[in-house]
């Protein structure tokens, strides 16, 4: 069979996603999940996460568009709050990214999965796919070739090919919008050090309306050579509802993978998760 690996996004975001992406682990229906170390639950559910050690990629969500940064950014977010993803993919592509606060954003966000995890992180990726975009890698490449010059995390690249894009058939505006921005990142990141997925799916329309464990059937189709998937289980709490535009569809996602049937799906495709390292 072929392998991939699935990856559930924005541990520690809220409560509720929170326990849902924890679900997902104890019946050993996900394979990674990385964590958003700048969100205040972060502390408290740290030990939780822990516990998969050994089970599951652990891994750092890096985040500089929800809630509040660890550290001062006077330029970036000058009123306390993280900006939107418009805002940072202007500035990037305009050059005007105060690369240094991002630098020092990044470092907090990985000391602080440190510290709590007593390692360093499994892989690094970014929430709304932020680490590859324009300017903001630059800042990741320095700081992660200068922090782990030998073991190394390995990166997330949400890029696919254009082929596997079209033949997929879902959210192909988003997935070659993301392709298109992020183009540079693996090569760079690659020369660098770094390992990266080959293949990359999972981007979604957030619709409640559309069966997602047909979407599911679609991102393990035309599967890359090192396949990732990503996917956003989880439960709804009041604060999520304030947060993230990402709400209902959560709970969907968590109930097609505890279910029979995902495994069903993963069979049919031919398909089977694992870690990374085994890919």
């Amino acid at each position: 069979m072929a392998r991939f690996v699935l990856t559930a996004d924005d541990y520690a975001m809220t409560p509720a996603v929170t326990r849902g992406i924890l679900a997902c682990l104890e019946a050993g229906r996900i394979t990674a999940t990385g964590a958003m170390t700048n969100r205040p639950h972060w502390k408290s559910f740290a030990p939780q996460l822990g516990a998969f050690e050994g089970k599951a990629d652990l891994g750092l969500h890096f985040n500089l568009t929800c809630g509040v940064p660890l550290t001062a950014m006077p330029r970036l977010a000058p009123g306390g709050e993280l900006p939107k993803l418009p805002d940072i993919l202007r500035a990037g592509s305009l050059r005007r990214l105060p690369l240094a606060e991002v630098a020092g954003e990044l470092e907090a966000q990985l000391s602080a999965f440190e510290d709590a995890m007593g390692r360093m992180p499994d892989f690094i990726d970014g929430h709304q796919h932020v680490h590859a975009m324009p300017g903001v890698r630059r800042a990741l490449g320095a700081v992660l070739a200068k922090r782990y010059p030998r073991e190394k995390p390995y990166l997330r690249n949400p890029v696919d090919r254009l082929a596997a894009i079209r033949a997929r058939r879902l959210s192909i505006g988003k997935a070659t919008l993301v392709a298109t921005l992020s183009g540079p990142f693996a090569k760079r990141m690659r020369a660098l050090g770094f390992s990266l997925n080959e293949g990359f799916a999972g981007y979604s329309s957030f619709n409640t309306k559309r069966d997602f464990g047909s979407d599911f059937a679609h991102f393990l189709k035309h599967p890359g050579a090192k396949h990732l998937v990503m996917c956003h289980p989880g439960e709804v709490d009041d604060e999520l509802l304030r947060l993230d535009p990402v709400t209902a569809t959560r709970p969907l996602e968590k109930e097609f993978f505890l279910s029979e049937r995902f495994l069903e799906t993963c069979d049919a495709a031919g398909m089977k998760m694992v870690r990374f390292a085994q890919l």
